[in-house]
This record gives structure tokens, sequence and C-alpha cells, in this order.
């Protein structure tokens, strides 16, 4: 028993003369390559910005402030090309096992959106609020665009979070933070 020939047309060429689907299809089945990219061009700045560091003359010792980016940018440019390597191999990540991610569900843009103007109103309000008040507001915003309704608890949680950072890092840590009204009080 003979079967009738495929009929169904071609896909039309592109301009390279490939199928465009079958391209499409590639790149879907290497999509880690952007990944890939990423990581070699990372690399390239932190070796890049490492190598032109100026650094003391005066310094002593094998070890210096070169060292750790030097050791990373490399890291970085010898991942992107094992991670190339494996993709180009057959290789394809695995999703967790733990992940309970719909990918058919639509991006919630409204949270993305509201922890974008909080976080930026965070950033606008540290330099002259200080980063107590800008720190309340950033955990109390967060909390909120998360779900949390809270109204009677939130406040004071971001409020409580806010000082004890604000105290670890400039007052235990040495890494000065702008106080505002409270530079005075703390």
């Amino acid at each position: 028993m003979t079967t009738p020939a495929d009929t169904s047309p071609e896909p039309a060429p592109d301009r390279a003369g490939s199928p465009a689907p079958e391209r499409r299809s590639w790149l879907r089945d290497h999509s880690e390559l952007g990944v890939c990219a990423m990581l070699l061009a990372l690399g390239v700045l932190v070796l890049a910005d490492a190598l032109t560091m100026d650094v003391d003359i005066t310094q002593r010792g094998p070890v210096g402030p070169k060292t750790v980016p030097i050791v990373v940018g490399a890291g970085l440019l010898v991942i992107a090309a094992l991670l190339a390597v494996d993709v180009l191999r057959g290789g394809r990540g695995e999703a967790e096992g733990g992940e309970d991610v719909d990918l058919s569900e639509p991006a919630d843009w409204r949270t993305v959106l509201l922890l974008s103007g909080i976080f930026l109103g965070a950033a606008a309000l540290i330099e002259p609020a200080g980063f107590p008040v800008a720190g309340a507001l950033l955990f109390w915003g967060a909390a909120f665009a998360l779900g949390s309704r809270r109204v009677d608890r939130d406040p004071l949680i971001a409020a409580v979070l806010s000082l004890l950072t604000y105290v670890v890092f400039d007052k235990l840590l040495g890494v000065p933070l702008p106080g505002g009204p409270l530079m005075g009080v703390l």
C-alpha cells in the first residue's frame, strides 16, 4: 500500500535561504545561549574594569584589590564557555521540582510595577528623609505590594526592621548611611 506524497507547502525561506520556522525552533531549543552571552559580556566587563583599576603604587603583598575581580571575571568567562559547549551538545536546563510557576498564566505586572515604584521612591527619599524613614517605607510598601494587608502591624515591623538595619550598618559595621531627621537621635 502506498501513501500519497506530502503535498503541504514548504515554509518560505528567509533572506539567508533557510526556512524561518526551523531557525526559530533552533533558537528556542538553544535559548540558554542567551545566558552564555550575558555571562560572557559580564565577564569581559569585570575583567576590563579590574585591569584598568587604579591601584596605589605603595601596595605590598601578592594579593591586591585587582585579584578578586580578575578571578571573578575569568570565572565568568570559563562558565560562559562551558555552558555554551553543554548547550550546543544538547544539554538542557531542568526546571526545579519545587517550582509551582504556571507558565500559561500571564505575568503579574501590577506587582512588578508597584515594587519598582516603591523601590524608586525609597531611592529618591533616602537622602532627604534618611535611611530609617526611606527603609521603613520600602519595607512597608514591599509587604503591601506582595499582598500583606495588615495595616496594624506592617508599619511597626517595617520601622523596627529599618531602624535595626540602620544601626547595624551605620554604627556596628561603619557603613555610613544618611540618618535624616534621626541623625542627632541615634
